[in-house]
């Protein structure tokens, strides 16, 4: 059905807009008073899948290669969307409306703003929708290499923690970094803001997981020259010298575009403190997925999407720390690692089985949802359930009702744990 028959263009006047295909030069509509009202009464875009996009390269992949695909081209419809990116206020669907894309921006704000503008705009129906975040990420060279594809279970945001300069930090400290109300880098915190960890359907992305291997990955000779580099190491870099391949491993968000293995092992070590696993599972760095991840859980809470229909995916374009012959500040700016390219290429390459996959086995598999067996959702319990990491669901294990009355966050303000007669925490 083309999206012209699903919404009358007499609403789109004044409310949202069929953009041209390019970006440049056009014009937002603006935000009508009443618009939630109006679009009541007509029926909403109802995507299968939503591909979420962080910058320009991730997006065009799809723009690129699509129309040859049976997914066909994503630009064939293109909504304007109020609240999102001036640089990305699109968002791009193909022909029968079965498989979006859009763009949030980079870095946690961003993707953050984007997110909530999407689900709160009123113009879609995404209560059945996949969301796939497919973007590029630093990978750890103990468990991927250049072009890897990793698909996550939990995103740990590190850097929400307390940090003293390495060079002014105690001398029986690894890192500077410190939780949040704790007195080492190894105590878990103690005042908990929220969104420190976000877990997903273990299930779902296993399937995706299962999908995505059917993809033929790029790869480079400049990309594989790099990873030679990592053969210096005696066997804990053995999986950077491999080529790309699909592994399942966790992702780490923070707006710092950190590099060097200082930080990298802080942070590996701090994914695997949060989130409760007795192995390092961290293997991405990236600045957006917790904050798109709480975005999506939030409208969960009141029926707009399903989350447990997120599924998270990265390709390793860079190593988050540098192999032993390299300085840290060489890797970072001087030498080129060669994996961009290959990133951007199997973001697509992986990505669009996954959404094929979804697709096809509509009917069969994914309309009804696959259901996880494992936690979702935050730290704190907001879905229902008790987390499998950190101090057990702030609801008692019911799921966070919006008829609820009582501020849990300002009863759980006046409960601080005491260490040596001080608070660990407080109101810090």
């Amino acid at each position: 059905m083309l999206l012209s028959a699903i919404v009358p263009m007499t609403l789109l006047a004044g409310a949202w807009s069929m953009a041209p295909k390019a970006d440049v030069g056009i014009e937002v509509a603006s935000y009508n008073t009443g618009l939630r009202n109006r679009l009541q009464s007509y029926e909403r875009i109802a995507p299968k899948v939503v591909i979420v996009s962080m910058f320009s390269p991730e997006a065009e992949v799809w723009y690129r290669n699509l129309p040859n695909s049976t997914v066909g081209d994503i630009l064939a419809n293109n909504i304007t969307v109020p609240g999102l990116s001036p640089l990305y206020p699109h968002v791009h669907c193909n022909e029968r409306g079965e498989v979006c894309q859009f763009t949030v921006g980079e870095s946690e704000i961003n993707a953050a703003v984007s997110m909530t503008a999407l689900v709160l705009s009123g113009l879609f129906d995404l209560s059945k929708t996949y969301f796939l975040l497919a973007g590029i990420a630093g990978i750890n060279p103990k468990l991927g290499t250049l072009g890897s594809v990793a698909l996550s279970r939990f995103s740990v945001q590190v850097a929400l923690q307390y940090e003293i300069d390495a060079r002014e930090m105690p001398t029986n400290f690894s890192t500077g970094y410190l939780p949040y109300g704790a007195y080492a880098p190894n105590e878990y915190p103690s005042t908990i803001y929220g969104t420190e960890v976000m877990e997903v359907n273990e299930n779902l992305r296993d399937a995706a997981a299962a999908l995505a291997q059917r993809a033929e990955l790029a790869d480079s000779v400049g990309a594989a020259d790099y990873r030679e580099k990592y053969r210096e190491d005696s066997g804990a870099y053995a999986a950077a010298t491999n080529g790309p391949s699909v592994i399942r491993c966790d992702t780490a968000t923070a707006d710092v575009y950190y590099s060097g293995t200082l930080l990298s092992e802080a942070f590996e070590n701090t994914t695997k403190l949060w989130t409760n696993q007795s192995t390092i599972t961290y293997c991405a760095s990236a600045q957006e997925d917790s904050a798109t991840l709480q975005a999506l859980m939030r409208a969960a809470v009141w029926g707009s999407v399903d989350f447990s229909r997120a599924i998270l995916m990265r390709t390793g374009s860079d190593f988050d720390r540098p192999p032993p012959s390299i300085s840290a500040f060489q890797h970072l700016r001087i030498m080129d690692q060669n994996g961009f390219d290959i990133a951007i290429q199997n973001i697509y390459l992986a990505g669009v089985e996954i959404v094929k996959g979804i697709v096809t086995d509509w009917n069969s598999t994914y309309h009804d949802g696959i259901k996880p067996t494992n936690y979702i959702g935050d730290i704190l319990g907001t879905l229902g359930g008790e987390p499998d990491f950190g101090s057990g669901s702030w609801f008692g294990g019911a799921r966070f009702s919006p008829e609820s009355s009582t501020e849990v966050g300002l009863q759980k303000r006046r409960v601080f744990t005491g260490r040596n007669g001080r608070r660990a925490g407080g109101w810090k």
